[in-house]
């Protein structure tokens, strides 16, 4: 079973429901998920478990203040993560064009510099298509267990 840590940056609440949905169906199965709702960088630095970033985008693409310090302190420290599994769940807005789902991207970026192995493609939500994120990203994230 697996060891999963959800780093969630959310602005009105859908990415951390949506991380304690994932909690919730997961733990029952065997596996063990921590939901970090203010994510610090000794939160990934005494562990080896898989990084999952469940992220709203805000502004102009940015990550959520709560998820901000921790992605701030990752591109300047760059904790070295070598082959350590992640994957990217964002919630955004597609009527916002390019900035669409921006913050998953950066953290994305961020993660590949401390040397993680992201693991499969990144779930972008559509707010725009899907009240529900929970609903797309559960089939996700039971395909994403088995890539890590």
């Amino acid at each position: 079973m697996a060891a999963i840590r959800i780093l969630t940056g959310s602005v009105y609440g859908g990415a951390l429901l949506t991380a304690r949905r994932i909690k919730q169906e997961l733990e029952p199965e065997g596996h063990t998920v921590t939901v970090l709702e203010n994510p610090t960088l000794a939160d990934i630095s005494d562990n080896h478990d898989a990084l999952l970033v469940c992220t709203s985008t805000t502004g102009q693409g940015e990550v959520p203040a709560n998820l901000l310090p921790f992605y701030l302190d990752l591109r300047e420290q760059l904790p070295q993560q070598p082959g350590r599994p992640f994957g990217v769940i964002v919630l955004g807005d597609s009527s916002y064009g390019d900035t669409f789902c921006g913050a998953g991207d950066l953290m994305e970026e961020a993660l590949y510099e401390t040397g993680a192995r992201k693991v499969g493609d990144t779930l972008r939500i559509d707010a725009l298509e899907t009240m529900e994120p929970e609903a797309e990203a559960l089939p996700w994230v039971r395909d994403w267990i088995n890539g890590i």
